[in-house]
């Protein structure tokens, strides 16, 4: 459950950084790095999701 609840919080962080990247910030490097940041937490949630539902019912 708490594994869960971990995707779906990098899934909420990354959508907060990648606005806050795009509309927000108008630093180059800094836009990069928040885009880069929030990318790699989507991946991750998004990978911690796809574990949660395929290792099925426990």
């Amino acid at each position: 459950m708490w594994i869960s609840f971990i995707g779906m919080g990098l899934m909420v962080i990354s959508a907060v950084t990648i606005y806050l990247s795009r509309y927000k910030l108008k630093n180059a490097f800094l836009k990069f790095i928040s885009a880069l940041f929030a990318y790699v937490c989507m991946i991750t949630g998004g990978l911690i999701m796809v574990y949660i539902v395929f290792s099925g019912p426990s």
